[in-house]
């Protein structure tokens, strides 16, 4: 695993949406949907809107690896559960801040439900 370079933070980052493809337990990637992405510090991550019955998600849940493609920039990551509760408020807070023009998909992104979902995307090499 590697770090995010400044610039793929900033392009992913700042993109309207994440193209996200999970992949199954034969080694192949479903085919991509669309997801909102944030970032917080150096770090981007994701939840599924759906909670934990999202298809994408039980896939990520699985395998932990997928591919990801937003702001020109593709790449292979591994899906990582790690949000305690005073992270999940900053993830909170970017999801307003990115989307708040979009108030019925926000306020559902912020459930607890929703938040159970919440992955780190962390850049393979």
């Amino acid at each position: 695993m590697s770090e995010w370079t400044t610039d793929e933070l900033k392009k992913i980052g700042t993109a309207e949406e994440l193209q996200i493809a999970p992949r199954r337990r034969d080694g192949t990637l479903r085919k991509s949907v669309p997801i909102w992405v944030v970032r917080v510090g150096d770090a981007l991550y994701v939840r599924s809107y759906r909670g934990p019955n999202g298809s994408w998600f039980r896939t990520a849940q699985r395998s932990h690896q997928g591919q990801i493609r937003a702001g020109g920039v593709t790449k292979a990551v591994t899906f990582v559960a790690d949000a305690d509760a005073e992270m999940n408020e900053r993830i909170d807070a970017a999801y307003r801040e990115k989307y708040g023009r979009y108030p019925q998909y926000v306020t559902p992104m912020l459930t607890a439900e929703v938040r159970s979902t919440t992955l780190k995307l962390v850049a393979n090499e």
